[in-house]
């Protein structure tokens, strides 16, 4: 791991330790309630790859079903769900995005109209401490599609962090930085069809 790396993670450590010294362990009906209101937020991320290495850029989130990644130079790659599918945009191709069902992804967990983890084997892990509560979940009907690790702070409830974990076992994590809940975000940010158009693809 590279000083690079261990720097952002003990930075994240200490943002979660400071956000919520004296938080107390959520429950699942606390956590499904927290992101079944959780209907826009923006901000920005540190994406830590299953290589190593590091992304940022923005991130912006409408509930049910719609998110949206901005990723920073170099990368200066997209992804975008909406209408049940996840386009991954990168600007090296020419044949336009990458187009994968999002109920095949851990994302359409948190990106579901009812989030529901008291569902019977929703969450397969449960881990809180002083800080944190630490959730990890799956498609009970759909286990090899993968899972989604999310970490929350309490008082008040905030998504922080989570980790998916894909099909073949790979890692991917994202810290969220100062995302803010609420507001209006225009839906063409969302729009597969518009992007691919901007793109010229």
């Amino acid at each position: 791991m590279t000083k690079r790396i261990i720097y952002i993670v003990f930075a994240a450590a200490l943002a979660l330790y400071a956000g919520a010294a004296s938080a107390q362990p959520l429950s699942l009906a606390q956590i499904s309630g927290y992101l079944n209101q959780l209907e826009t937020a923006q901000g920005g991320f540190t994406q830590i790859n299953p290589d190593g290495t590091l992304s940022t850029g923005q991130i912006y989130i409408k509930r049910p079903g719609r998110i949206r990644f901005e990723y920073n130079p170099p990368a200066e790659s997209m992804v975008l769900a909406s209408g049940g599918q996840v386009a991954i945009f990168d600007p090296r191709s020419n044949t336009g995005p990458d187009i994968y069902p999002l109920s095949r992804t851990p994302l359409s967990i948190i990106l579901a109209p009812n989030v529901d983890l008291d569902r019977a084997r929703m969450v397969t892990n449960v881990v809180s401490d002083e800080t944190s509560t630490s959730v990890t979940a799956q498609d009970p009907d759909n286990p090899n599609y993968g899972s989604i690790q999310m970490v929350f702070t309490a008082a008040p409830i905030e998504l922080r962090q989570w980790i998916v974990t894909d099909d073949l076992g790979t890692e991917t994590t994202v810290i969220l930085n100062d995302l803010v809940s609420g507001g209006a975000i225009n839906s063409v940010l969302f729009n597969v069809q518009e992007e691919i158009r901007k793109q010229g693809n």
